[in-house]
Protein backbone atom coordinates (compact mmCIF):
# COMPACT_ATOMS: atom_id res chain seq x y z
CA UNK A 1 0.00 0.00 0.00
CA UNK A 2 1.39 3.40 -1.00
CA UNK A 3 1.62 6.31 1.47
CA UNK A 4 1.62 9.30 -0.89
CA UNK A 5 1.65 10.28 -4.56
CA UNK A 6 4.98 11.22 -6.12
CA UNK A 7 4.09 13.01 -9.35
CA UNK A 8 6.94 13.43 -11.82
CA UNK A 9 8.58 10.29 -10.45
CA UNK A 10 10.73 9.59 -13.53
CA UNK A 11 12.43 13.00 -13.67
CA UNK A 12 15.94 13.33 -12.28
CA UNK A 13 14.86 14.53 -8.83
CA UNK A 14 11.76 12.31 -8.82
CA UNK A 15 13.94 9.24 -9.32
CA UNK A 16 16.25 10.38 -6.55
CA UNK A 17 13.29 10.81 -4.18
CA UNK A 18 12.04 7.36 -5.18
CA UNK A 19 15.42 5.83 -4.35
CA UNK A 20 15.46 7.54 -0.93
CA UNK A 21 11.85 6.85 0.07
CA UNK A 22 12.48 3.52 1.80
CA UNK A 23 15.11 5.14 4.04
CA UNK A 24 12.28 7.31 5.43
CA UNK A 25 9.88 4.38 5.83
CA UNK A 26 7.75 5.59 2.92
CA UNK A 27 6.22 3.96 -0.16
CA UNK A 28 5.36 6.39 -2.95
CA UNK A 29 2.76 5.79 -5.62
CA UNK A 30 4.74 6.68 -8.74
CA UNK A 31 2.87 8.94 -11.13
CA UNK A 32 3.34 11.14 -14.17
CA UNK A 33 2.23 11.25 -17.79
CA UNK A 34 4.42 8.51 -19.29
CA UNK A 35 3.13 5.00 -18.52
CA UNK A 36 6.16 3.26 -20.08
CA UNK A 37 8.64 5.13 -17.87
CA UNK A 38 6.51 4.48 -14.80
CA UNK A 39 6.25 0.78 -15.58
CA UNK A 40 10.04 0.60 -15.91
CA UNK A 41 10.40 2.24 -12.49
CA UNK A 42 7.84 -0.17 -11.05
CA UNK A 43 10.00 -3.09 -12.13
CA UNK A 44 13.13 -1.38 -10.83
CA UNK A 45 11.82 -0.28 -7.40
CA UNK A 46 8.72 -2.38 -6.79
CA UNK A 47 6.37 0.56 -6.13
CA UNK A 48 2.87 0.80 -7.59
CA UNK A 49 2.31 3.34 -10.35
CA UNK A 50 -0.45 5.14 -12.21
CA UNK A 51 -0.08 7.27 -15.34
CA UNK A 52 -2.19 10.45 -15.24
CA UNK A 53 -2.01 13.57 -17.37
CA UNK A 54 -2.42 16.84 -15.45
CA UNK A 55 -4.85 17.95 -18.16
CA UNK A 56 -7.19 15.05 -17.37
CA UNK A 57 -9.13 16.51 -14.47
CA UNK A 58 -11.27 13.42 -13.86
CA UNK A 59 -8.36 10.97 -13.67
CA UNK A 60 -6.25 13.39 -11.61
CA UNK A 61 -9.05 13.78 -9.07
CA UNK A 62 -9.54 10.02 -8.92
CA UNK A 63 -5.83 9.59 -8.23
CA UNK A 64 -5.58 12.19 -5.47
CA UNK A 65 -8.82 11.24 -3.71
CA UNK A 66 -7.16 8.06 -2.49
CA UNK A 67 -4.14 9.75 -0.85
CA UNK A 68 -3.62 12.39 1.88
CA UNK A 69 -0.64 14.14 0.26
CA UNK A 70 1.05 14.61 -3.11
CA UNK A 71 4.70 15.49 -3.60
CA UNK A 72 4.79 17.24 -6.97
CA UNK A 73 8.17 16.94 -8.73
CA UNK A 74 7.23 17.63 -12.36
CA UNK A 75 8.44 21.02 -13.54
CA UNK A 76 8.60 23.64 -14.84
CA UNK A 77 6.22 24.31 -11.98
CA UNK A 78 5.06 27.63 -13.37
CA UNK A 79 3.13 25.48 -15.87
CA UNK A 80 2.36 22.35 -13.83
CA UNK A 81 1.66 23.58 -10.30
CA UNK A 82 -1.73 25.20 -10.85
CA UNK A 83 -3.64 22.14 -12.13
CA UNK A 84 -2.14 20.05 -9.33
CA UNK A 85 -2.97 22.64 -6.64
CA UNK A 86 -6.52 22.98 -7.90
CA UNK A 87 -6.95 19.20 -7.92
CA UNK A 88 -5.62 19.05 -4.34
CA UNK A 89 -8.16 21.64 -3.25
CA UNK A 90 -10.98 19.69 -4.93
CA UNK A 91 -9.91 16.38 -3.36
CA UNK A 92 -8.75 17.60 0.09
CA UNK A 93 -5.15 16.50 -0.55
CA UNK A 94 -2.14 18.28 0.96
CA UNK A 95 0.15 19.76 -1.71
CA UNK A 96 3.96 19.78 -1.58
CA UNK A 97 6.43 20.54 -4.36
CA UNK A 98 10.14 21.17 -4.95
CA UNK A 99 9.92 24.46 -6.85
CA UNK A 100 11.97 27.59 -6.39
CA UNK A 101 9.86 29.70 -8.78
CA UNK A 102 8.45 32.93 -7.32
CA UNK A 103 5.21 32.79 -9.39
CA UNK A 104 4.39 29.39 -7.89
CA UNK A 105 4.80 30.62 -4.32
CA UNK A 106 2.63 33.62 -5.18
CA UNK A 107 0.02 31.29 -6.69
CA UNK A 108 -0.07 29.15 -3.56
CA UNK A 109 -0.46 32.21 -1.32
CA UNK A 110 -3.31 33.47 -3.52
CA UNK A 111 -5.07 30.13 -3.24
CA UNK A 112 -4.64 30.03 0.56
CA UNK A 113 -8.30 30.88 1.35
CA UNK A 114 -9.50 28.02 -0.89
CA UNK A 115 -7.00 25.67 0.73
CA UNK A 116 -8.15 26.69 4.21
CA UNK A 117 -11.76 25.98 3.30
CA UNK A 118 -10.70 22.57 1.98
CA UNK A 119 -8.68 21.91 5.14
CA UNK A 120 -5.46 21.29 3.19
CA UNK A 121 -1.97 22.74 3.16
CA UNK A 122 -0.16 24.22 0.17
CA UNK A 123 3.61 24.14 0.75
CA UNK A 124 5.72 24.66 -2.36
CA UNK A 125 9.50 24.64 -1.98
CA UNK A 126 10.20 21.61 0.22
CA UNK A 127 13.64 20.90 -1.26
CA UNK A 128 16.86 22.88 -1.53
CA UNK A 129 14.48 25.47 -2.89
CA UNK A 130 13.79 26.85 -0.23
CA UNK A 131 14.26 24.83 2.95
CA UNK A 132 17.84 25.78 3.97
CA UNK A 133 17.48 29.44 3.05
CA UNK A 134 14.04 29.67 4.65
CA UNK A 135 15.44 28.15 7.85
CA UNK A 136 18.34 30.62 7.74
CA UNK A 137 15.90 33.53 7.38
CA UNK A 138 13.88 32.31 10.38
CA UNK A 139 17.05 31.74 12.43
CA UNK A 140 18.30 35.29 11.84
CA UNK A 141 14.85 36.78 12.45
CA UNK A 142 14.87 35.03 15.83
CA UNK A 143 18.20 36.65 16.65
CA UNK A 144 17.12 40.10 15.43
CA UNK A 145 13.32 40.43 15.64
CA UNK A 146 13.49 44.08 14.60
CA UNK A 147 15.41 43.37 11.34
CA UNK A 148 14.32 45.38 8.31
CA UNK A 149 16.74 43.95 5.73
CA UNK A 150 17.57 40.35 4.86
CA UNK A 151 20.25 39.07 2.49
CA UNK A 152 20.48 35.39 1.59
CA UNK A 153 23.19 33.85 -0.59
CA UNK A 154 24.04 30.31 -1.58
CA UNK A 155 26.78 28.46 -3.40
CA UNK A 156 27.45 24.94 -4.65
CA UNK A 157 30.78 23.13 -4.44
CA UNK A 158 30.90 20.44 -7.11
CA UNK A 159 27.87 18.65 -8.48
CA UNK A 160 25.90 20.46 -11.17
CA UNK A 161 22.31 21.01 -12.24
CA UNK A 162 19.72 18.68 -13.70
CA UNK A 163 18.03 19.02 -17.08
CA UNK A 164 14.83 20.01 -15.27
CA UNK A 165 16.52 22.81 -13.36
CA UNK A 166 18.20 24.03 -16.54
CA UNK A 167 14.86 24.08 -18.39
CA UNK A 168 13.26 26.06 -15.58
CA UNK A 169 16.14 28.54 -15.73
CA UNK A 170 15.73 28.71 -19.50
CA UNK A 171 12.10 29.70 -19.02
CA UNK A 172 13.24 32.77 -17.10
CA UNK A 173 16.00 33.81 -19.52
CA UNK A 174 15.57 37.41 -20.60
CA UNK A 175 13.08 38.19 -17.82
CA UNK A 176 15.51 39.93 -15.44
CA UNK A 177 15.59 39.53 -11.68
CA UNK A 178 13.56 40.37 -8.58
CA UNK A 179 14.10 41.72 -5.07
CA UNK A 180 11.70 42.66 -2.29
CA UNK A 181 11.67 46.32 -1.34
CA UNK A 182 9.44 47.88 1.34
CA UNK A 183 7.35 44.71 1.38
CA UNK A 184 6.69 44.53 -2.37
CA UNK A 185 8.43 42.45 -5.02
CA UNK A 186 10.28 44.68 -7.46
CA UNK A 187 11.55 43.63 -10.88
CA UNK A 188 15.19 44.51 -11.51
CA UNK A 189 17.72 43.81 -14.23
CA UNK A 190 19.51 40.47 -14.35
CA UNK A 191 22.73 40.60 -12.29
CA UNK A 192 21.27 43.67 -10.56
CA UNK A 193 23.92 43.58 -7.82
CA UNK A 194 27.08 41.60 -7.11
CA UNK A 195 28.83 41.06 -3.79
CA UNK A 196 31.46 38.84 -2.15
CA UNK A 197 30.24 36.47 0.59
CA UNK A 198 32.24 34.48 3.19
CA UNK A 199 30.54 31.11 2.65
CA UNK A 200 33.10 29.48 4.93
CA UNK A 201 36.13 30.52 6.95
CA UNK A 202 38.37 29.82 3.96
CA UNK A 203 36.11 30.52 0.99
CA UNK A 204 34.79 33.88 -0.16
CA UNK A 205 32.93 33.93 -3.47
CA UNK A 206 31.37 36.57 -5.68
CA UNK A 207 27.62 36.17 -5.97
CA UNK A 208 24.93 37.91 -8.01
CA UNK A 209 21.29 38.68 -7.30
CA UNK A 210 18.85 36.14 -8.72
CA UNK A 211 15.05 35.83 -8.37
CA UNK A 212 15.29 32.94 -5.87
CA UNK A 213 12.12 31.77 -4.17
CA UNK A 214 13.02 33.42 -0.84
CA UNK A 215 12.25 36.81 -2.35
CA UNK A 216 8.68 35.63 -1.85
CA UNK A 217 8.82 33.03 0.93
CA UNK A 218 11.16 34.72 3.41
CA UNK A 219 8.76 37.65 3.69
CA UNK A 220 5.99 35.26 4.77
CA UNK A 221 8.29 33.45 7.17
CA UNK A 222 9.87 36.53 8.78
CA UNK A 223 7.93 39.66 7.83
CA UNK A 224 11.23 41.36 6.90
CA UNK A 225 10.28 43.90 4.20
CA UNK A 226 13.56 44.19 2.25
CA UNK A 227 15.02 40.98 0.83
CA UNK A 228 17.72 40.14 -1.72
CA UNK A 229 18.89 36.69 -2.76
CA UNK A 230 22.30 35.91 -4.30
CA UNK A 231 23.91 32.95 -6.05
CA UNK A 232 27.68 32.46 -6.43
CA UNK A 233 28.59 32.21 -10.13
CA UNK A 234 31.87 32.11 -12.06
CA UNK A 235 32.87 35.31 -13.91
CA UNK A 236 31.92 33.89 -17.32
CA UNK A 237 28.37 33.11 -16.17
CA UNK A 238 28.08 36.55 -14.56
CA UNK A 239 28.96 38.18 -17.91
CA UNK A 240 26.32 36.05 -19.61
CA UNK A 241 23.71 37.18 -17.10
CA UNK A 242 24.65 40.82 -17.64
CA UNK A 243 24.44 40.44 -21.43
CA UNK A 244 20.98 38.86 -21.10
CA UNK A 245 19.55 42.28 -20.23
CA UNK A 246 20.14 43.68 -23.70
CA UNK A 247 19.73 40.31 -25.46
CA UNK A 248 16.34 39.72 -23.81
CA UNK A 249 14.22 40.19 -27.00
CA UNK A 250 16.35 37.62 -28.85
CA UNK A 251 16.51 35.14 -25.95
CA UNK A 252 12.73 35.11 -25.68
CA UNK A 253 12.27 34.07 -29.32
CA UNK A 254 10.78 30.60 -29.81
CA UNK A 255 13.51 29.27 -32.15
CA UNK A 256 16.23 30.42 -29.75
CA UNK A 257 14.59 28.78 -26.75
CA UNK A 258 14.00 25.58 -28.71
CA UNK A 259 17.69 25.49 -29.68
CA UNK A 260 18.76 26.01 -26.08
CA UNK A 261 16.31 23.34 -24.91
CA UNK A 262 17.85 20.83 -27.32
CA UNK A 263 21.29 21.71 -25.95
CA UNK A 264 20.04 21.04 -22.42
CA UNK A 265 18.52 17.70 -23.41
CA UNK A 266 21.83 16.56 -24.89
CA UNK A 267 23.46 16.77 -21.45
CA UNK A 268 23.33 14.15 -18.65
CA UNK A 269 20.05 14.09 -16.68
CA UNK A 270 21.86 15.48 -13.64
CA UNK A 271 24.86 14.97 -11.36
CA UNK A 272 26.01 11.38 -10.86
CA UNK A 273 25.90 9.70 -7.45
CA UNK A 274 29.66 10.15 -7.20
CA UNK A 275 29.42 13.86 -8.00
CA UNK A 276 26.66 14.37 -5.46
CA UNK A 277 28.57 12.51 -2.77
CA UNK A 278 31.59 14.78 -3.18
CA UNK A 279 29.59 18.02 -3.44
CA UNK A 280 28.36 20.41 -0.74
CA UNK A 281 26.08 23.43 -0.55
CA UNK A 282 26.57 26.64 1.40
CA UNK A 283 24.12 29.26 2.62
CA UNK A 284 25.01 32.68 4.02
CA UNK A 285 22.43 34.92 5.67
CA UNK A 286 22.58 38.45 7.00
CA UNK A 287 20.06 40.77 8.68
CA UNK A 288 20.22 44.47 9.46
CA UNK A 289 18.06 46.83 11.51
CA UNK A 290 17.34 50.53 11.02
CA UNK A 291 20.36 51.50 13.11
CA UNK A 292 22.67 49.58 10.79
CA UNK A 293 23.41 46.80 13.28
CA UNK A 294 24.14 43.57 11.41
CA UNK A 295 24.05 39.88 12.30
CA UNK A 296 25.09 37.00 10.03
CA UNK A 297 25.27 33.21 9.99
CA UNK A 298 26.08 30.46 7.54
CA UNK A 299 25.13 26.85 6.82
CA UNK A 300 26.91 23.94 5.21
CA UNK A 301 24.60 21.21 3.91
CA UNK A 302 24.69 18.13 1.68
CA UNK A 303 24.59 18.70 -2.09
CA UNK A 304 21.41 20.38 -3.32
CA UNK A 305 19.62 17.47 -5.03
CA UNK A 306 20.54 15.13 -2.19
CA UNK A 307 19.15 17.68 0.26
CA UNK A 308 15.98 18.02 -1.81
CA UNK A 309 15.37 14.28 -1.58
CA UNK A 310 15.93 14.27 2.17
CA UNK A 311 13.91 17.33 3.16
CA UNK A 312 10.99 16.62 0.83
CA UNK A 313 10.58 13.15 2.31
CA UNK A 314 11.01 14.48 5.86
CA UNK A 315 8.14 16.87 5.20
CA UNK A 316 5.99 14.15 3.61
CA UNK A 317 6.49 12.11 6.77
CA UNK A 318 5.54 15.06 9.00
CA UNK A 319 2.40 15.75 6.99
CA UNK A 320 1.38 12.08 7.15
CA UNK A 321 1.92 12.26 10.93
CA UNK A 322 -0.53 15.18 11.16
CA UNK A 323 1.90 18.12 11.13
CA UNK A 324 0.06 20.24 8.58
CA UNK A 325 -1.71 23.58 8.86
CA UNK A 326 -4.37 24.50 6.32
CA UNK A 327 -3.61 27.30 3.88
CA UNK A 328 -0.32 28.46 2.42
CA UNK A 329 2.72 27.60 4.55
CA UNK A 330 6.50 27.92 4.28
CA UNK A 331 8.86 25.20 5.57
CA UNK A 332 10.51 27.22 8.36
CA UNK A 333 7.28 29.09 9.05
CA UNK A 334 5.65 25.79 10.03
CA UNK A 335 8.52 23.59 11.21
CA UNK A 336 10.87 26.23 12.63
CA UNK A 337 14.39 27.51 11.99
CA UNK A 338 16.04 24.33 13.28
CA UNK A 339 14.26 22.01 10.84
CA UNK A 340 17.31 22.03 8.55
CA UNK A 341 19.52 20.91 11.45
CA UNK A 342 17.73 17.55 11.42
CA UNK A 343 19.51 16.77 8.14
CA UNK A 344 22.65 14.75 8.81
CA UNK A 345 25.81 16.58 7.78
CA UNK A 346 24.35 20.08 8.21
CA UNK A 347 26.38 22.61 10.18
CA UNK A 348 25.43 26.15 11.21
CA UNK A 349 27.57 28.89 12.73
CA UNK A 350 27.17 32.56 13.61
CA UNK A 351 29.57 34.80 11.72
CA UNK A 352 29.34 38.06 13.67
Amino acid sequence: MSDFVLYGAYGYTGRLITRMAADHGLRPLLSGRNADKLEAMHHEFGYDYRAVDLKNRTELDQLLTEYPVVLHAAGPFEHTAEPMMEACIRTNTHYLDITGEIPVFAMAAKKAPEAERAGIMLMPGVGFDVVPTDCMAAYLKGKMPEATELVLAFAWKGGGISQGTAKTMLGGVGSGGAIREHGAIKKVAAAHQTRDFPFSQNVSLKAVTIPWGDVFTAYFTTGIPNIKTFFAVPPKQLKTMERSNWLAPVLKLGPVKRYLKRKIESRPAGPSDEQRAKAESYVYGEVKDVSGRTLAARLRTPEGYTLTGITSLMIVRRVLDGEATAGYQTPAGLFGADFIMEVEGTEREDVF
